[in-house]
């Protein structure tokens, strides 16, 4: 199955219209990346000689994790930005009250967790504990916890902020913030009823 690349216009004030060019360029790439391992899975994906520590089979299904989960994560972060300012929805929150005991120290949590990451930061619901956590990945594919439902996704890699904030995270972190749609997030919790 072919994935299509989504058209997302520039939607953020976190960034600028170069920025986010630039980092769609990359989003395009894993589109196009899940698309040829895909194609070769199905063509002919070798699996007689698989083995742990190197296989072509091996090597294919870790690019397929990772060039996916880049999709993924990359559309939800996409989708979760807008152009003014916006608060938290009721459901959401009532969740950040109840989780982290408010907008503040909920947010006060995922910048620390932003700053220490070197990949992705996500809100997510964790549905073995069932509970919402601020989750640090430092890879598409590692960090990840299963059965996690992502309901807020923030890049840190270099390549989201360098063009316009340099080697300053923390301003990048604080118009993100500022920045973050809460409609979606609100819709994302609303799909977990």
């Amino acid at each position: 199955m072919e994935l299509k690349a989504k058209h997302f216009e520039h939607n953020t004030m976190a960034v600028s219209a170069e920025q986010y060019a630039q980092h769609l360029k990359l989003y395009n790439g894993y589109v196009s990346k899940i698309n040829q391992i895909t194609a070769e899975l199905e063509k002919n994906p070798d699996t007689k000689d698989a083995n742990a520590t190197y296989s072509r089979y091996r090597s294919l299904k870790k690019g397929e994790t990772y060039s996916l989960d880049g999709v993924i994560l990359h559309e939800l972060y996409f989708q979760n930005m807008c152009k003014q300012k916006k608060v938290p929805c009721t459901k959401t929150t009532e969740m950040l009250n109840n989780s982290f005991g408010g907008f503040e120290k909920w947010r006060v949590d995922f910048t620390a967790c932003c700053q220490a990451a070197r990949g992705w930061c996500v809100l997510a619901y964790e549905q073995r504990t069932n509970t919402y956590r601020n989750l640090l990945q430092d890879l598409h594919d590692d960090g990840v916890v299963c059965m996690a439902y992502p309901l807020l996704v923030m890049d840190m890699y270099e390549h989201a902020y360098f063009l316009d904030y340099g080697t300053n995270k923390d301003e990048y972190i604080k118009n993100f913030l500022s920045a973050v749609d809460w409609d979606v997030v609100e819709k994302r919790i609303d799909r977990l009823r």
